[in-house]
């Protein structure tokens, strides 16, 4: 059981899309008993090799507690796993595909904020007249807080997101949110805007293995023909 190598493939939306296009090219054909709902796959005439269908914040996990070996997921949801996991992964190759920004969006009417030292004024405000802090909705805990510790934005509470971040302000659950946005499009429609010095992260798909699985037999040539 050892020798088997262990992949992780995103188990739904666009991520998943474009890195089955990537096995394809490569010439390795997925099989899956069930179709498209199968959790679990494997490649014709590799029997070493098993495919696992995860979440995309899932294969973040495995790669860090090395159930997986070969994993593709966002730089994004990388970045946002603690340090510890961080340390236990191998960045491979970033693609060109899978591209959005993790950003900070405030509603429209607020035109008097445009940066953040605004909105670190406005937290102010909030703690001080209305004895309440600032919300912020986001499904990236770590990254934001981190981000709004280092502009000198103190006065907030992280609230979790659970569904469509961009409906929080507007469902009066969050005063602002933090999201990932690909062309912006999204957040236009919902009246928010993203703060002139709001952009966090640049995000992209990437292909990630785990540092302490690297000896296992086969793996190296594996990873050389995805990074190709």
């Amino acid at each position: 059981m050892d020798n088997i190598i262990n992949i992780g493939i995103p188990s739904k939306g666009r991520l998943r899309k474009d890195v089955l296009k990537i096995f394809k090219k490569k010439k390795l054909v997925l099989i899956s008993e069930r179709g498209e709902r199968d959790l679990i796959g494997s490649i014709k005439s590799k029997t070493n090799i098993k495919i696992l269908y995860l979440h995309a914040r899932e294969i973040i996990e495995r790669l860090g507690d090395n159930s997986l070996d070969i994993g593709f997921s966002g730089f994004d949801l990388y970045k946002e796993s603690v340090i510890n996991n961080q340390k236990k992964i191998n960045v491979v190759k970033k693609y060109n595909f899978g591209k959005a920004n993790l950003v900070v969006a405030i509603p429209d009417p607020w035109i008097d904020v445009q940066t953040i030292a605004d909105l670190e004024e406005i937290a102010f405000e909030f703690r001080d007249k209305k004895k309440k802090r600032l919300r912020v909705a986001t499904k990236y805990p770590n990254l934001t807080r981190e981000f709004l510790f280092s502009k000198g934005v103190t006065q907030f509470r992280l609230v979790d997101s659970l569904g469509t971040t961009e409906s929080y302000p507007f469902t009066g659950s969050a005063e602002l949110i933090c999201d990932i946005s690909s062309t912006g499009e999204t957040l236009k429609a919902n009246n928010l805007r993203v703060l002139k010095d709001g952009e966090i992260l640049k995000s992209q798909a990437c292909i990630f293995t785990s540092k302490k699985n690297l000896k296992k037999k086969g793996l190296k040539k594996l990873i050389k023909l995805f990074s190709k």
